[in-house]
């Protein structure tokens, strides 16, 4: 307890010493789609996210050796999950640079993964606990706010937290889990988009590559199939992915997004994909209402997967050196989780807030399988959190929860997570 209360008062110190970023220049939220934001400013900015994370669990890492699940255990863990930096730039006013570069997990090097899901083996990974990416990089033309072309790597805006996943976007110390397990998230690809803002909608609609097969898996579903580990992307087989909101009632914003796309030429074998299809199939809907002091977050997401028992087949028998799983992938996978938290701060005369917050998840990466697959009821999971977020700034939050996570009803082991987490997102300066 008393490291606990130690490294609490850490984080605030760093965050009163090293965040005291412009109040002038936060990235905010705004759900006025009638005022694009993401082009409000004159020639340049320069800003980013980032998220320092402590984690104490009560179940080891490895659920799948025992039958009942994760063995009783304590472990703690401190990490930056990632930092990201972003650097807009306007060649003239109707053409816009963007770029992103993510470092997760302190960069990149030569480390040993050890695997649970495949039984317990050794991995050679060719990063040390992360990775650098560019996780966007791409120019816009402007013909209006209704019509504009973008081309490059870009964000893939499906389900709620691709669309708005910076961490003071979401109550918690992590990510909602089920978008964040069965999607890569956050979601980028390299392609082209129409976008703009009309009346009280705002729309994307993109071609961009699409997924590889042999990263699909049994835990994380699609998750594993974004091209990354080579220094080119397949596009064969391209996908099409859009994104629809709607803001025209004050505080409330409604959105739809969905994703197609065909895997099998995708590959990075595609010959072991002959004759077979294995498209893509998601679609989601979320509803965000936020006040100055009342947030309520909800989103609902589920997903196709075409020749699911034959790309299962064909993956076992992938080569160990991809680092792919190799482990059955479902049919169906769905997620869908709620939160809400109000400022209990908003009685007094201050500018910080603090709001109190309650979250309840469902997510199952092998929902359903091909008749002649076995079932997979571990990937199947309740998570009810709580916890309290600190808003010293706008765009700064020091986060506090404590997460319960069922498996198949409780036929499982439960897991239990209490979790500390320090972040920020802002443009330090712009002009």
């Amino acid at each position: 307890m008393k490291k606990k209360l130690s490294f609490f008062a850490l984080l605030i110190t760093l965050s009163c010493y090293n965040l005291s970023a412009q109040n002038s220049s936060e990235k905010t939220d705004s759900i006025d789609v009638k005022m694009p934001h993401e082009w409000n400013y004159s020639k340049y900015r320069f800003g980013g996210y980032g998220e320092i994370l402590f984690q104490q669990m009560d179940y080891g890492a490895d659920r799948y050796k025992d039958p009942t699940g994760a063995p009783s255990d304590n472990r703690s863990y401190i990490s930056i999950p990632r930092a990201v930096f972003s650097f807009d730039y306007k060649f003239r006013p109707d053409i816009i640079f963007s770029t992103e570069l993510e470092i997760e997990y302190g960069g990149t090097g030569s480390a040993m993964e050890l695997e649970y899901e495949e039984g317990g083996e050794y991995e050679m990974e060719m990063e040390k606990g992360g990775e650098i990416e560019l996780e966007q990089f791409h120019i816009t033309k402007q013909f209006s706010t209704a019509f504009n072309i973008r081309a490059g790597h870009m964000i893939v805006p499906v389900g709620l937290t691709n669309a708005h996943h910076e961490p003071i976007f979401f109550f918690g110390t992590t990510r909602p889990e089920g978008e964040s397990t069965i999607l890569p998230c956050t979601w980028h690809e390299t392609g082209v988009s129409v976008l703009g803002y009309v009346s009280d909608f705002r729309y994307e609609l993109m071609l961009v590559n699409g997924l590889d097969p042999n990263g699909f898996s049994s835990a994380n579903w699609i998750q594993g199939g974004r091209q990354s580990i080579f220094e080119t992307s397949v596009m064969t087989n391209p996908a099409v992915a859009g994104r629809l909101e709607y803001s025209g009632v004050k505080n409330l914003r409604l959105s739809t997004s969905g994703y197609y796309g065909n895997t099998a030429k995708n590959a990075s074998k595609p010959q072991k994909m002959a004759g077979i299809k294995a498209p893509v199939s998601i679609i989601s809907a979320d509803a965000q209402y936020l006040t100055n002091d009342f947030a309520i977050r909800a989103n609902v997401l589920y997903g196709n997967l075409g020749a699911s028992k034959r790309v299962s087949q064909i993956n076992k028998n992938v080569s160990k050196n991809t680092g792919f799983p190799r482990t059955p992938v479902a049919k169906n996978a769905m997620a869908y989780f709620i939160e809400a938290g109000y400022n209990v701060l908003s009685f007094f005369d201050t500018t910080e807030k603090l709001m109190p917050f309650v979250r309840y998840e469902y997510y199952n990466s092998a929902e359903n399988v091909e008749t002649g697959m076995s079932e997979m009821p571990i990937n199947k999971r309740n998570i009810y959190s709580f916890g309290i977020n600190y808003n010293l700034l706008p765009n700064m939050v020091l986060k506090a929860d404590y997460s319960m996570r069922k498996l198949d009803g409780g036929n499982y082991n439960d897991e239990n997570t209490f979790g500390i987490a320090l972040a920020y997102t802002g443009y330090f300066f712009k002009k």
